[in-house]
């Protein structure tokens, strides 16, 4: 940080770790959460500042100001970074230098430390095993000899990802038999993690905010329904009981605190029943960053998940994030809504279901499996809700008259 942004901050009497509203958020990315992100902030009295390579991303639609070029260009990083009283970022897939060059400028959170975990599913599922924290057996696998070896440890059948740069399902294999490694781009990545198969009864999901000082707070639990590897739906609130959700909550901010985050990161959880009939909490994913099943906390708490990135990187008092409604829920839209890039979806029909709300992200080309908007929901009926964003995203497809 910059001596006169310093001075700034001490002469407005704040503490020198909060960066209050009229100052600059850098945020490193311009995709759908970025742009969530620069709502909220600019809601609040910040100026935003973007640094991605295009105009067309979803937040340098909308930001005050942009950078443009490529994560490893470094001038374009300076730049940028040299705009900002405070810096956050909104995927994990960045380059170290460049979250390190950034922290030269202004505090940058989450660290390049926590990313160069976060992007190493290894070092990750280490880290949250080393903190006594509940994880699915898993081992390091490189080839098809090692799989074999770490079958042996983990069982079968058994999930193989690559160490690094998978989501949403990609880098993934289901490993029935140790034939299926015929099927396996060895390629793609030189360390890959195994990871036991959990069967479990639901997929929950926990967002923990955590400042600089060690402040926490959580989001009601997320439960979450997925279809191809991609969040399908996501409602809360979520069908466990309060020792569960409790467990769920702790889980979640040890994670965070194991992992020395400062910002949002969210827990993806597998619950399951044991042989006892006890439910038990398994960590399965983490990522440093607001969450695409967080996303109905918009209209859903006190405070969304948004607002309260916000007030975590800025130092700021955390936020409410007790639920307003009975119940809600979200409903992903994909690219396949639209079929193809001459064809405008239904808005008005998806409109016309009671108390539905639209958000769009502004990307230009509809793909399939691309994250294109979600609809969301509130009222007091979870049941309702569920059933209102679904029968509201069926009408953008179906052919018959409303």
């Amino acid at each position: 940080m910059s001596e006169t942004k310093l001075k700034n901050d001490s002469d407005s009497g704040s503490d020198p770790q909060t960066i209050l509203p009229g100052s600059t958020i850098g945020m490193v990315g311009g995709g759908q959460l970025g742009r969530m992100f620069a709502i909220a902030a600019t809601q609040m009295g910040y100026q935003v500042v973007v640094f991605c390579e295009t105009e067309q991303e979803p937040a340098a639609q909308i930001a005050h100001r942009c950078v443009f070029g490529r994560l490893n260009n470094m001038d374009a990083v300076e730049a940028f970074a040299n705009q900002c009283n405070v810096i956050t970022l909104e995927f994990e897939n960045i380059p170290e230098a460049t979250i390190a060059k950034c922290q030269q400028y202004a505090p940058t959170y989450p660290s390049s430390d926590v990313l160069a975990t976060a992007q190493d599913r290894l070092r990750e599922k280490n880290t949250i095993q080393n903190a006594g924290l509940p994880v699915a057996p898993f081992a390091k696998v490189v080839d098809a000899e090692t799989l074999a070896t770490a079958s042996e440890a983990v069982g079968l059948p058994l999930i193989l990802k690559t160490a690094r740069s998978g989501y949403d399902g990609k880098g993934q294999h289901r490993i029935n038999t140790l034939a299926d490694a015929e099927n396996v781009d060895w390629s793609l990545c030189d360390e890959w993690v195994a990871e036991q198969l959990i069967a479990f009864d639901r997929e929950v999901s926990v967002v923990v905010a955590r400042t600089v000082d060690g402040r926490t707070s959580t989001f009601p639990i997320f439960e979450n329904d997925h279809v191809n590897h991609i969040l399908d739906v996501t409602m809360i609130p979520a069908t466990l009981s309060d020792s569960v959700q409790q467990k769920a909550r702790e889980i979640a901010i040890a994670t965070a605190q194991a992992l020395d985050v400062v910002g949002l990161l969210c827990v993806e959880m597998f619950v399951r029943s044991d042989a006892e009939g006890n439910e038990e909490v398994i960590i399965n994913e983490v990522a440093p960053r607001p969450h695409n099943s967080g996303h109905l906390t918009i209209e859903a708490c006190h405070t969304s998940q948004f607002e309260q990135h916000v007030r975590a990187v800025c130092g700021l008092p955390l936020g409410n994030t007790d639920m307003i409604c009975g119940g809600a829920a979200m409903a992903n839209l994909l690219g396949d809504v639209w079929g193809d890039e001459t064809h405008t979806p239904p808005w008005d029909r998806a409109l016309d279901v009671d108390a539905v709300k639209l958000h769009l992200y502004g990307k230009v080309h509809p793909k399939p499996g691309r994250k294109m908007g979600h609809l969301t929901c509130v009222g007091e009926s979870r049941d309702t809700v569920v059933e209102k964003v679904r029968e509201a995203r069926r009408r953008l497809t179906s052919s018959s008259s409303v």
